[in-house]
């Protein structure tokens, strides 16, 4: 089968979208499809074509300006239609300004168009980030309409969801691809001595961009609370933290008090980790927080990984996000938006930490990159069978 996948952005750009559709896209490789990503080079000296070890070729299309998070590529149709027109199956990750084109392609060309929506779009205040938000939510609209299949990570962000909510005939949930390599223990050892060689103190874990919706300044508020109880406290944060798209303002904002945190000894940045690196990580942490503000995340793979590795997690009660702790047990769900909820979690968790022990192997056998990719591939299959017996149409 040969899998057209779309996206505005790819790796190298870090984001929980771009992990899930690495990770799918190598695992449909693996099990014999020809797969290809189009995507945007939103960095000029990223390669026009490329394709990784795995198998998988990656086209990226110039961008001519940026609007917000957002990119202006004028010679992206010629390319999807190319593309759209040799692949047997076209799948779109939505939020994408570019999505309705590609599913319009997809209906003429006789493709079966599958997207997988993976948050809502909601991008800082100002006019042009208005403006730009409600042209994406009509591009999403206008392909989802035009799609044959509509899937979501699980039924509880749907059920949520303004967008998810108007398509549910087309409706389906698949688990979402996780992956953690095995960490030595050595790899383990050296990463703890590189941020916390004094490893007789609790250590709360985040994993993210430093962007205004994953609620950084939601566990700064919080942290107070956390260092009566336990003074000697750290903050260990992995992920890029300078120069994120689109979040200047965020950092700018959050700077001076983990600044004096930095110097107090209590907040590290592990900077980006590849996944050898994260693996190491997550066993150097007493917890992971997942204090996210809003539906922009939808799940948050990254408590997944913690949980992989026995680490219990404290997520925000907001749908889906939540689901994990609800079906594993390992950790607490706190308030959206909330700093003394957040730091009573994180409190009951760090002193009780028997009762959130979990199963971590049964963790990592339920969310599996080729378990996904497996569920992706018999949706597709039977979209091709629909194709081909005249029985899939406009819905």
């Amino acid at each position: 089968m040969r899998i057209l996948h779309v996206l505005t952005y790819y790796r190298p750009h870090t984001s929980g979208l771009t992990i899930y559709v690495e990770r799918l896209a190598r695992a449909s490789a693996g099990r014999g499809h020809q797969v290809t990503v189009l995507t945007s080079q939103y960095e000029p000296s990223l390669p026009r074509l490329e394709v990784s070890p795995d198998g998988v070729a990656v086209v990226r299309v110039p961008v001519l300006a940026r609007v917000s998070k957002g990119v202006l590529m004028p010679s992206f149709g010629l390319v999807a239609t190319r593309l759209v027109h040799h692949h047997d199956v076209v799948h779109l990750h939505l939020p994408q300004l570019d999505a309705a084109g590609v599913a319009l392609r997809g209906r003429l060309l006789g493709r079966p168009t599958l997207i997988t929506y993976h948050c809502d779009l909601t991008l800082p205040p100002g006019l042009v980030n208005r403006l730009a938000n409600r042209v994406v939510q009509v591009a999403n609209r206008l392909a989802a309409s035009l799609a044959d299949q509509v899937v979501t990570y699980t039924r509880d962000y749907a059920e949520s969801s303004p967008f998810l909510s108007s398509y549910r005939a087309k409706l389906e949930v698949v688990a979402p691809p996780v992956e953690l390599p095995a960490a030595s223990r050595e790899a383990v050892r050296d990463l703890g001595q590189r941020f916390n060689p004094d490893r007789h103190r609790p250590v709360i874990g985040m994993a993210a961009r430093m962007a205004a919706d994953k609620g950084v300044s939601v566990l700064l508020d919080a942290l107070p609370a956390l260092f009566e109880r336990h003074p000697r406290a750290l903050v260990l944060f992995a992920g890029q933290h300078l120069d994120v798209l689109g979040e200047r303002a965020t950092w700018e904002q959050v700077a001076p008090r983990i600044g004096e945190l930095q110097r107090q000894g209590r907040w590290h940045f592990a900077g980006v980790l590849d996944a050898a690196e994260m693996a190491a990580f997550y066993p150097n942490l007493d917890l992971l927080v997942v204090p996210s503000l809003n539906a922009t995340e939808s799940f948050g793979l990254v408590q997944v990984e913690a949980m992989m590795s026995g680490v219990p997690v404290v997520a925000s009660d907001l749908p889906g996000v939540r689901q994990p702790v609800r079906m594993t047990g390992m950790g607490l769900i706190a308030p959206v938006g909330d700093p003394a909820g957040l730091a009573d979690a994180v409190l009951r968790v760090l002193e009780r930490p028997a009762d959130f022990a979990g199963d971590p192997a049964a963790v990592r056998g339920r969310y599996t990159a080729d378990a996904c990719a497996a569920a992706y591939e018999r949706l597709f299959a039977r979209l091709l069978t629909a194709r081909r017996r005249g029985t899939l149409g406009p819905s």
